[in-house]
């Protein structure tokens, strides 16, 4: 099930918030667990097992770590994180590394592996996440145990972030499972980032795959199928994912749960270091805490910080997909850090930016999203050609098709949304009346939103497949 279909706009979110309401606050962890289980079964029931799994090992390993000390606690850290992986491993990376293997089987002249492809469940990068911080924070102290089972449970499996994030660590949510305040102003603030989303999701996100899938399915693409394209998609994952994770915070605060921001206008930062904190925080922040930080963080000179950060980015590209496109993409993410991060300490303090810093970041950002909507190396290799215009410039016919005067203004107004947005906020900020007005606006949008799910594709939130 998603959060842009009728199903779960007019079934299963009404249905589900009635019976929250009217369930005591000390059983709303069972309405929890129970309705994000038949979320999340609706469309694959077997994948149901794998996420109970998840649940029951993560609990009682946890339990053994609260109740152990000194060497014992580490080893069942150990035994509970390295089985979430383990799972995380055989599902998203199996498929990835056999290829792997056939490849060079090959080029050596040896018969290939006989392999079943496995099938990725949904959320399962997103849930095995959850689980790990559970774990973690759990040994360092920085969070209580859950009371029972089913509150653990119901972190885990809380539909709001259950299949796309965003990737809350345990302590973040331990205390509201325990207490937390349900008032109409909080589920009125709710349901208006619910409504935004989905208005990003539909309304600028949506429209713009027709274009991308043929810009990046192209046989010979042209220089302006290739920029285009790239741009565009560099829009659509925008919207898309923050779309998603505006929906996952308006859903959680109409149930009582604050969720952190996980999206800080990113396209308006001027330094790639910004951009990552400001771009998908919560993962960014997760591999800070349980990635960057155990490998030694900053603590052991300039050469292994550096080291350090282009290793966490390189994990942070692979988590994204079993495909080397997603490495290759972090490992350019990590490289540009790792720049300026040298720059900056040979120096000093950078002055104010420059007009075309945003640009120049932008650049940055647009060329390494063609690593990350390409299928294989070798298909970002060819976008990377056209790019230079190796492949001509003028648009493909299949690709112009797709350019129609509704899609040039889904960009343009999109384009408008993420930098006029900051500066409408700023204003805000110094006259509240302004404040106001987007939610005005914002009922009619969501209401056409709700009307052109009717009179569009489907199209699954590209996160989905992370």
């Amino acid at each position: 099930m998603v959060f842009s279909s009728y199903v779960f706009l007019l079934v299963f979110l009404p249905l589900f918030l009635i019976t929250y309401a009217l369930t005591p606050a000390r059983a709303r962890s069972w309405t929890i667990l129970l309705g994000s289980l038949l979320f999340y079964a609706w469309a694959l029931p077997s994948a149901l097992g794998l996420l109970v799994t998840v649940i029951v090992f993560t609990y009682l390993t946890g339990g053994r770590v609260l109740a152990s000390a000194g060497r014992a606690r580490l080893t069942w850290l150990t035994l509970g994180v390295t089985g979430n992986l383990a799972l995380l491993g055989y599902f998203k990376y199996a498929n990835m590394a056999v290829s792997s293997a056939n490849s060079v089987r090959n080029v050596l002249g040896f018969d290939e592996f006989t392999w079943t492809q496995i099938v990725l469940p949904v959320g399962l990068s997103f849930y095995i996440f959850h689980a790990i911080s559970y774990l973690v924070d759990l040994h360092r102290g920085t969070a209580k145990a859950p009371r029972n089972i089913i509150d653990f449970a119901a972190f885990v499996s809380l539909f709001p972030h259950l299949v796309a994030g965003p990737i809350l660590r345990f302590h973040l949510l331990a205390d509201q499972f325990r207490e937390r305040t349900h008032t109409p102003e909080k589920f009125a603030r709710g349901a208006q980032r619910f409504m935004m989303g989905l208005s990003m999701k539909v309304l600028l996100a949506d429209p713009l795959a027709p274009l991308v899938n043929a810009a990046y399915t192209a046989a010979h693409p042209s220089a302006a199928d290739a920029w285009l394209g790239s741009v565009a998609y560099t829009l659509q994952l925008f919207f898309d994912f923050a779309g998603y994770s505006h929906m996952a915070i308006g859903l959680a605060l109409m149930l009582g749960f604050r969720f952190p921001e996980n999206f800080l206008d990113p396209y308006t930062a001027t330094s790639i270091t910004a951009f990552w904190q400001r771009w998908h925080v919560s993962l960014g922040t997760f591999l800070r805490e349980y990635v960057y930080i155990p490998l030694g963080g900053n603590r052991r000179g300039l050469g292994r910080t550096n080291l350090n950060l282009f290793l966490t980015m390189t994990v942070g590209g692979l988590w994204h997909g079993a495909n080397w496109t997603f490495v290759l993409w972090g490992m350019w993410n990590g490289a540009f850090l790792v720049l300026e991060r040298v720059l900056k300490k040979k120096f000093g303090r950078p002055p104010p930016p420059a007009w075309y810093a945003v640009p120049k970041v932008m650049l940055i950002v647009i060329l390494g999203r063609v690593l990350f909507r390409s299928e294989n190396v070798a298909h970002a290799g060819e976008v990377y050609r056209a790019m230079a215009g190796l492949n001509g410039a003028a648009l493909t016919p299949d690709v112009a098709i797709t350019v129609t005067p509704e899609r040039l203004a889904v960009m343009l107004a999109g384009v408008a949304v993420v930098y006029g947005a900051p500066l409408w906020n700023r204003r805000a900020e110094q006259r509240p009346a302004l404040r106001s007005a987007p939610q005005y606006a914002l009922i009619p949008v969501f209401l056409l939103a709700v009307a052109t799910l009717a009179a569009q594709q489907y199209a699954p939130f590209l996160y989905f497949q992370f």
